[in-house]
């Protein structure tokens, strides 16, 4: 596998995790999906989290988190992992269907196009939105100068 095509999965796994499961199985409802075999059925677990502290960026573990994860195996061979934070295992294995649809020639167009360019849109407007929301809230303090020497 080459780096732009490591990148480009990268961006996608990105895309999904930041998108709500029904709204991911809600656009992938309009590819028409190949057979699926689950290699890892959904799980979850916990990751530790960590943290920097201090001047010197130390690490420390600042707690755990629970995620999900899930692999499967296309028909035709890809294998796509999904990982998620949370106890939602119908997204870890959406996600890690969507990790080996972009890897199939066949499937990754289909769902740069219906699936991963919707929620970036949606994403981004989200973004957008809670910037300006936070923006007319600023306020920008300054000091007054005296008029005196």
């Amino acid at each position: 596998m080459i780096a732009s095509e490591t990148s480009h999965r990268q961006l996608a796994m990105a895309t999904l995790a930041h998108a709500p499961e029904n709204e991911i199985a809600d656009l992938l409802s309009g590819i028409d999906l190949p057979e699926v075999e689950h290699l890892r059925e959904p799980e979850q677990g916990l990751v530790m989290v960590r943290g920097r502290i201090g001047g010197d960026g130390r690490l420390f573990n600042f707690g755990e988190a629970t995620i999900s994860r899930a692999a499967v195996k296309l028909e035709s061979g890809e294998v796509g992992f999904g990982y998620t934070l949370g106890r939602s295992r119908k997204k870890a294995r959406l996600i890690a269907l969507c990790d080996a649809l972009i890897q199939s020639d066949i499937y990754r167009e289909a769902l740069e196009i219906k699936v991963l360019a919707p929620l970036r849109r949606r994403i981004d407007a989200t973004r957008r939105q809670r910037a300006a929301e936070t923006a007319a809230t600023r306020v920008d303090f300054y000091t007054l100068v005296r008029g005196e020497g």
